[in-house]
């Protein structure tokens, strides 16, 4: 077994890959050309593919199955940009880890037995497509799943929140603001009182609770009792329960407003919910052994939950990992254009090394090594 050799044969192209996807950045469900060079390139490693899964047009699924039996292992891409910034959370990263990994491996498996699978999953930032591919089946043949994130500085996979993204539509009644306010109800106040509610909400919640929204439509004119307006709030926590009962408890501070203001209220999830990340340790182990091997950096323990991402969705379903593969630049904030340009630099180019192999590596002990994929499956079912 040689995955350097391995590496080194394809490093240009991947390379090449996140370069061209920097350059040509394109949104969540709008990623044609994204998925068009990704799929290309799989397709020259004799994958078989298939687009427009889970009736997402720019989500794929592309497969190499071994004449051998053995685990299947998936590897995840991302490859949706930032309105304004671009790839300013690296997923142009993302989607050469994947792919890398996934060519990588597949040029073992005649060998060693198995199938590779990488996934292609848009609209990370927005509406994933990891939950309808969580929810309709996707997972069901597939025995680990595994992403890298793009980061100033590697650590390990650890615990990613809960949300929910709750949209506030709020109608009143129009009327001339100074000659008969009397005849109107102020859709406005009652997106004020929402907030005010939420506030004062906030000094009774766990600590890792994180409440946080903006108004999208508050009126017309000054002189017109607003007749419509809107709020979207996300609500993120630790864990699917909690987030839950929070979201009860905002959408009775929204009806509280109504019946302050005489207004009414429709209540919707304006992108889908994404649910709490359980990392498989005996997985995150597994790959950060191999990552610290690869890497000249240093690997960080996993830092406390502050964002959300579909993968928590796909952790409810198999054993998964999210790690992140460090830009050697500490500090450094994503989604920022600051972020987008670093991913083509040098260091990006070694985040792209380390990652691939140790995604490659780690997919190579699963297939090879019985123990070891009991032991992810058994603690899979025990979480």
């Amino acid at each position: 077994m040689s995955l350097e050799k391995n590496y080194e044969a394809i490093q240009e192209e991947l390379i090449q890959i996140s370069n061209q996807l920097y350059e040509n950045p394109e949104l969540g469900d709008q990623e044609f050309e994204s998925m068009k060079l990704l799929v290309n390139y799989l397709k020259s490693y004799d994958f078989e593919v298939e687009t427009g899964i889970v009736d997402r047009p720019t989500a794929f699924r592309a497969e190499y199955t071994s004449s051998k039996p053995g685990p299947t292992i998936a590897y995840l891409a991302e490859y949706d940009a930032l309105p304004g910034i671009g790839h300013g959370c690296g997923h142009n990263l993302i989607a050469a880890f994947a792919v890398g990994a996934g060519v990588i491996l597949r040029q073992h498996i005649e060998e060693i037995g198995g199938k590779v699978v990488v996934l292609g999953t848009p609209a990370e930032e927005t509406s994933g497509a990891k939950v309808p591919m969580s929810e309709q089946g996707t997972f069901e043949d597939i025995d680990v799943a595994m992403m890298v994130h793009g980061a100033d500085v590697s650590s390990e996979s650890g615990p990613m929140l809960a949300m929910d993204a709750l949209q506030f539509d709020f109608t009143g009644k129009a009327a001339h603001a100074a000659a008969s306010p009397e005849q109107g109800i102020n859709a406005l106040d009652a997106v004020i009182q929402l907030f005010n509610g939420i506030n004062a909400l906030r000094e009774h919640v766990p600590d890792d609770v994180r409440i946080h929204g903006i108004i999208t439509k508050g009126g017309e004119a000054a002189g017109i009792v607003p007749a419509e307006a809107t709020a979207q709030f996300y609500i993120r926590a630790n864990e699917r329960k909690l987030v839950d009962e929070l979201g009860e408890k905002v959408r009775n501070i929204a009806e509280g407003a109504c019946l302050m203001t005489g207004a009414s209220v429709e209540i919707s999830n304006y992108e889908l919910s994404y649910d709490n990340m359980i990392t498989n340790q005996a997985l995150s182990d597994t790959f950060t052994k191999h990552m610290k091997s690869y890497s000249v950096n240093p690997v960080y323990p996993a830092v406390p939950a502050t964002g959300s991402a579909d993968m928590g969705n796909v952790s409810q379903v198999v054993p998964s990992i999210h790690p992140f593969a460090g830009l050697n630049e500490p500090g450094l904030v994503f989604h920022t254009k600051e972020f987008a340009e670093k991913t083509i630099t040098p260091d990006g180019e070694a985040a792209i090394h380390d990652a691939v192999l140790a995604l490659a590596h780690t997919g190579y002990d699963i297939i090879v090594n019985k123990d070891l994929l009991h032991a992810i499956k058994q603690e899979f079912e025990n979480r």
